[in-house]
C-alpha cells in the first residue's frame, strides 16, 4: 500500500522542525569533499534522521536511500529517496530556494514525491496521479505549460560551472537559443517548471536523491524528465526536464551532439 499525503506531510513537518530553526542561524558547516566544497550541516543530518525515524516506524519493510545516513533495504520493492536539504549552499547562504526532497519508488520507478520550502511555506506534491501546490497561494493542482518552441523557453540550471568537457559547449548552445536563462535555485527550479512558470531545467552530476522526489512532480504535472540520452532519470547523472515534449526533444538533440 502506498503512503498517503498525510504521511508525506508528517515527514515534511518533522524535517521542517529541524531545518527551519537552523536557517539563517550561523550554524556550523562541515565540508565532505577534501578536494572541493561539498557542505553538510547539522540541519541536513538531523532532518534526515527525523524522516527516517517516522518511515521505519510506519513502514519497517521499506528501503531508505538518503544522502546523509546509511542506506538500508534498497533492494526492496518500495524505497524512499531522501535529500533533507537540497541546495545546502543556498541554505548556508541564507537564500530561501533550498528544499526538503522526499521521494517514493516502486520497483525502481519514482511514483510519488514531495518538495518543501519551509521558509516560504510551500509544498509541491505528486500523489501518484497528479501534482499539487500547497502554500501562500492556496491549494491547487499544477500543470506544466507549452512555450511553443525553444526560442520561447525560460531555462534554469543550478550552475554552468558544473558542466565539464564537451557538456560545456552543448549546454552553451542550448542557452544561446532560449528566450531567458537563469542560474541557481536547485530543486525549486523543477517545481517552477511543474507549476508552469518556467520551461526547462538542464543539469549534470546529479545523485539519485537530488532528483528522486522531483521526477513524479514533473511527470504528473504533464512534463517530461530524462537523462540527456533519453533514459529514465532515477539514477541521476545528466538530466533534462521540460514542459513539452517538443522543447525537450529539440534541446536533447543539441545536447547529444559532440
Amino acid at each position: 500500500m502506498r503512503p498517503d499525503r498525510d504521511f508525506f506531510f508528517s515527514l515534511a513537518d518533522a524535517a521542517k522542525a529541524e531545518t527551519l530553526p537552523r536557517f539563517r542561524s550561523g550554524l556550523s558547516v562541515v565540508n565532505k569533499d577534501a578536494g572541493g566544497f561539498d557542505p553538510v550541516t547539522e540541519g541536513d543530518q538531523a532532518a534526515e534522521a527525523a524522516i527516517r525515524t517516522l518511515i521505519e516506524a510506519r513502514f519497517p519493510e521499506h528501503g531508505i536511500f538518503g544522502e546523509e545516513h546509511e542506506n538500508i533495504r534498497i533492494d526492496s520493492d518500495e524505497v524512499w529517496v531522501i535529500d533533507p536539504i537540497d541546495g545546502t549552499r543556498a541554505f548556508i547562504s541564507g537564500v530561501p530556494v533550498w528544499g526538503t526532497l522526499i521521494g517514493f519508488q516502486e520497483r525502481g520507478r519514482s511514483v510519488m514525491g514531495l518538495m518543501e520550502q519551509p521558509f516560504t511555506g510551500e509544498r509541491y506534491f505528486a500523489d501518484g496521479e497528479r501534482s499539487w501546490y500547497f502554500g501562500p497561494d492556496g491549494e491547487r493542482e499544477i500543470k506544466v505549460r507549452d512555450c511553443c518552441g525553444l526560442e520561447n523557453a525560460i531555462l534554469f540550471t543550478t550552475s554552468p560551472h558544473l558542466f565539464q568537457g564537451w557538456e560545456v559547449e552543448r549546454f552553451a548552445a542550448v542557452q544561446e537559443r532560449v528566450k531567458l536563462f537563469r542560474y541557481g535555485v536547485d530543486c525549486y527550479a523543477y517545481c517552477l517548471l511543474a507549476a508552469g512558470h518556467v520551461d526547462m531545467v538542464i543539469e549534470t552530476v546529479l545523485k539519485p536523491y537530488d532528483v528522486g522526489a522531483l521526477i513524479p512532480i514533473i511527470e504528473q504535472a504533464g512534463g517530461i524528465i530524462t537523462t540527456w540520452d533519453g533514459g529514465r532519470p532515477e539514477a541521476g547523472g545528466s538530466i533534462i526536464a521540460a514542459g513539452s515534449r517538443e522543447v525537450h526533444a529539440e534541446a536533447m538533440d543539441m545536447l547529444r551532439q559532440r
